[in-house]
């Protein structure tokens, strides 16, 4: 069947996802490969201290983003975009969506990117003998509880991003287990119940009577059905009235998930890196950690299988943020080099590094870092004096610093608790520039690193992948992917060069070094000192 004809049979499988600085809709043919696509691209805001984004920009950037893609499938195939065979909707992982019985937000976003629950945290991850980590729903609500905010009492539903725009679009209060793993520990196929009892106990010491399990999200496992679009849901998504009312969805996923099947990385001993705003890498266990590490949170596969994660709150946007710079320095100058060619052009003077860097050191935190102990975020530079000071050596040392915080959690699972891992895949915006990103991500893991064409399509080609298996018939989720969607597809490999080992190692010890600067600079440069 041709692709026109798969349009005009809806045999298409719609893929959204909202990540940090993208919205991505990609929508995927009966051979599950991108037929087409659209975007649109949209920023946090840092209000009041708070890591943050305004609901109205999610509806509005989302509409231009179903916009952009009706409007691609039209100038590929001359067709009006009216419905799919099935729709995911995939989003950032954890934060803070609070709603009261009316449906009406209670308090702004608080993103996965606030570091302003540590106390919270802690306590939690005592009393249940389970690591939670500070961008944890869980983690927000009862920091919400301790600082006793007003608004707690009225909480009639909490959620993640994908769960709320999956909520208005379907009026399911759902989510898939891997993001829901995100929100509160989950135990076979639900949310632990011991933990959830736990929970209610330590609220209750603080007047706060609710009972946990009551306003979270359903959880639903991968090909487990989700609704459909509403009629309303459809006048949100697309405003030209177009799209039809009554097309299946499968269970919301966060972007780790997505990760996960757009990769290829759900079977036991597989694991893949997802490099962007944020970076965060996943490994399908055999076997529980020995211990309770800060370090790891242990999530789920989209099917349910557990995983452990290392996330970093901070990876490329100090990269973008000076590449910014340099384009500025080329428009002044009457220089045309698009966005593309440019960051391929100081990529590819990465690998002409000294093997130290030349000395210099950055730190990406744009926000705090739970991993290192590291509350703000101070993005800065610093060199010595008879440092190296090279184009190739700055750029080096800009994208080491973006998988520095990486590093001491991979260390822990390869070094101390012996995790073994046989294949390893790259996605995500780090990835783009070919042959640098995977081959030094390769040092960090010490492994091969595999990166295939679709690792650009990112979570919206995951979530698509998991809206076509919700209509499979008797196959499990690992052979979905490995037999019908990855055959024959095994990635461009990159081994690990130990030169590229040796020059990480030594990064990484002006890394450590140089986070004592990190620390003082939040410590002394507070926002506002600085204000006219």
């Amino acid at each position: 069947m041709d692709i026109k004809q798969a349009i005009i049979e809806n045999k298409t499988f719609l893929g959204i996802e909202l990540g940090s600085t993208r919205i991505k809709a990609v929508l995927i043919g009966e051979n599950y490969a991108p037929i087409a696509a659209g975007s649109h691209d949209w920023e946090n805001r840092l209000e009041d201290g708070i890591w943050t984004y305004h609901l109205d920009d999610v509806w509005a950037g989302l509409q231009n983003c179903f916009r952009n893609l009706a409007l691609d499938v039209e100038t590929r195939y001359g067709l009006t975009l009216s419905s799919v065979g099935a729709i995911g909707i995939s989003a950032m992982m954890h934060g803070y969506l609070v709603f009261d019985k009316n449906g009406e937000q209670l308090v702004p976003f608080r993103t996965w990117r606030n570091t302003t629950t540590e106390k919270a945290a802690a306590l939690l991850t005592e009393k249940f003998k389970f690591n939670i980590p500070q961008r944890w729903s869980i983690a927000h609500l009862y920091q919400a509880v301790l600082n006793g905010e007003p608004h707690v009492k009225n909480i009639d539903y909490i959620t993640t991003l994908a769960g709320y725009v999956h909520w208005k679009l379907t009026g399911r209060r759902t989510l898939g287990i891997g993001d829901a793993s995100g929100m509160f520990p989950v135990d076979n196929g639900n949310y632990n119940s011991l933990m959830l009892k736990q929970f209610d106990e330590l609220a209750a010491q603080y007047n706060y009577d609710r009972k946990i399990a009551g306003i979270l999200p359903a959880v639903l496992n991968a090909g487990e059905d989700a609704g459909t679009l509403t009629e309303q849901g459809a006048k949100l998504l697309d405003s030209s009235g177009c799209l039809r009312n009554g097309i299946p969805f499968c269970p919301p996923e966060g972007d780790a998930g997505t990760g996960m099947a757009a990769t290829n990385s759900v079977a036991e001993r597989t694991g893949n890196v997802s490099a962007g705003t944020s970076i965060f890498a996943m490994i399908v266990m055999e076997k529980e950690l020995s211990k309770v590490y800060p370090e790891i949170d242990i999530v789920t596969t989209p099917a349910g299988k557990p995983v452990a994660m290392v996330h970093c709150n901070n990876c490329t946007s100090d990269i973008d943020a000076w590449i910014k710079l340099f384009r500025e320095l080329l428009d002044i100058s009457g220089a045309k080099m698009d966005k593309a060619a440019l960051y391929d052009a100081l990529y590819y003077k990465i690998p002409e590094a000294d093997k130290d860097c030349g000395g210099l050191f950055s730190c990406n935190y744009y926000s705090g870092e739970t991993i290192t102990g590291i509350e703000e975020g101070r993005p800065l530079f610093a060199r010595l004096p008879d440092s190296n000071f090279t184009l190739a050596n700055f750029m080096r040392t800009l994208l080491f610093s973006s998988m520095g915080t990486l590093k001491y959690g991979i260390d822990i699972l390869t070094e101390k608790e012996k995790v073994r891992i046989d294949s390893l895949l790259g996605h995500g915006g780090l990835f783009k520039t070919k042959g640098v990103g995977q081959r030094f991500m390769a040092a960090v893991f010490n492994a091969p690193v595999s990166v295939m064409e679709s690792a650009g399509e990112g979570g919206a080609w995951g979530i698509a992948l998991l809206a076509a298996f919700m209509l499979q018939k008797g196959v499990t989720l690992e052979k979905f992917l490995a037999e019908k969607v990855f055959a024959g597809k095994t990635g461009a490999q990159i081994e690990p060069d130990p030169k590229d080992v040796e020059s990480f190692g030594k990064f990484m010890k002006c890394y450590t070094a140089g986070l004592k600067i990190e620390r003082a600079a939040v410590e002394n440069m507070k926002r506002g000192d600085y204000e006219p």
